[in-house]
């Protein structure tokens, strides 16, 4: 069975796979290369693989879709993290999402600004209007 993992800007994985296991808001599943066609809406946490030789390889993925159609298993996602073992998958969890964190406080921060300054010149605008 062929697993391909895409992001919005890259395919994070692409490789033949014995069984894929992941956990939608319905509870967790996992998919044969015989299981029927089958799609789901992911809830954000852990979707693990194992390939031909049997190693298991654990992804932290945010919410997303998975589709399995004939032999084919597209997983789409707004972000996932690979790890081989779920120790190392939580510290670069972690890490990124500190990372995150603090991009996103100064985007919303940047955005406040900008606000405010839309705020202040539409007011301006008014008060002009009634001179």
């Amino acid at each position: 069975m062929r697993l391909r993992v895409f992001l919005p800007t890259s395919i994070l994985v692409d490789r033949e796979v014995r069984k894929v296991s992941a956990e939608s808001a319905e509870g967790a599943f996992t998919l044969l290369p015989r299981h029927i066609d089958f799609a789901a809406i992911l809830a954000a946490g852990l979707l693990a693989f194992e390939d031909e030789d049997g190693v298991e390889t654990f992804l932290a993925v945010d919410e997303g879709t998975i589709v399995k159609q004939g032999s084919e298993v597209r997983v789409s996602t707004q972000d996932a993290v690979m790890g081989e073992d779920l120790e190392s998958l939580r510290d670069t969890v972690d890490r990124q999402f500190r990372q995150l964190d603090e991009r996103q406080r100064r985007a919303r921060g940047a955005l406040s600004r900008i606000e405010l300054d839309l705020a202040r010149r539409f007011y301006e605008m008014q008060t002009h209007e009634w001179e």
